[in-house]
């Protein structure tokens, strides 16, 4: 199904599976969530958001659709938060809305890197995979691929020549790329989707209608007024905590989200980014340096890419 070598798989304990069944399941997330659940199938996943009214960061998710149902990788650690939501939602609408994690694992898998530059552009895609399901990070493909399969499958997996990741690996390659990880990165009811690369990582469908927070997103689109931008930055010394300042000589430039070794993730200004005149100039956040970065799935300013 996917052009890869010899692939690598990590689990990834920290997320957990909320099944969403019913005959109204799709329409029911269709009508609240900023993807278009009628692309999901079994050879197509999506990445989405659940924003409040006014259009902030509640949650972020894969939807991929298992059998009769569509199923939610979420955080595990707010899975309880995202459930209770939806459940808010869901009024008299004919769905079930359940915790099933521990019959499913999450599971990351990455080959080298030129597999990773094969799937760019195959964003989604997948198939059935050992009774569940493995797709193309919707993200960016360069992600490699991610896969939902009931537990009994994790030995298959190991068994069929699947090595075992290195440890950090898969959220190095994250923050190389500059994508953010959930609520380490965007600040729950506070955090803006176009401020954190959900257009152009496909997060967001432009066409699908209305969902909650709409209204704010768009007005963001198309009256450019993105003021913040989330970008990898390389560190030099220590890397600084989440929340740090980041500044431009004597004028905050932004602040820091999630580092590892010498990358991390910052939302930045974009007038300050535009203030850096050349190879020279740097940020600093507390005793670090830092350099901004423009990762590969970001178009450069006034490109016909460029629509925000």
């Amino acid at each position: 199904m996917f052009p890869m070598g010899q692939m690598t798989l990590s689990l990834l304990d920290d997320r957990a599976v909320v099944r969403v069944g019913g005959e109204d399941a799709r329409e029911f997330l269709q009508n609240i969530i900023t993807n278009d659940v009628t692309r999901v199938s079994d050879s197509q996943a999506v990445w989405a958001a659940l924003l409040s009214p006014q259009g902030k960061y509640l949650h972020d998710f894969f939807v991929i659709a298992v059998n009769d149902a569509l199923m939610l990788d979420c955080e595990k650690a707010r899975a309880d938060d995202l459930t209770g939501r939806l459940q808010r939602y869901r009024l008299r609408s004919k769905v079930e809305i359940t915790q099933v994690t521990e019959d499913w694992a999450v599971a990351v898998l990455m080959g080298t890197d030129a597999d990773a530059n094969a799937l760019v552009g195959f964003e989604g895609r997948g198939g059935p995979f050992h009774g569940g399901v493995c797709y193309v990070d919707p993200r960016y493909g360069g992600m490699g691929a991610r896969a939902l399969v009931p537990l009994s499958a994790v030995a298959e997996l190991l068994a069929a020549g699947f090595g075992q990741m290195e440890p950090g690996i898969h959220d190095y390659t994250r923050l190389c790329l500059g994508i953010p990880d959930g609520s380490r990165d965007l600040i729950v009811d506070k955090a803006l989707p176009m401020e954190n690369g959900f257009d152009a990582l496909h997060g967001i469908d432009w066409d699908k209608g209305c969902y909650v927070g709409q209204e704010m997103t768009a007005r963001m689109r198309y009256r450019a007024t993105v003021r913040r931008q989330l970008l990898p930055v390389a560190i030099e010394g220590a890397a600084p905590e989440p929340g740090t300042p980041i500044m431009a000589a004597e004028r905050q430039a932004g602040e820091m989200r999630s580092s590892a070794r010498d990358i991390g993730l910052a939302l930045l200004r974009v007038d300050a980014l535009a203030g850096l005149n050349g190879d020279g100039d740097r940020l600093t956040a507390g005793e670090a340096t830092l350099t901004p970065l423009r990762p590969p799935w970001l178009a450069a300013p006034g490109s016909p890419q460029d629509e925000s």
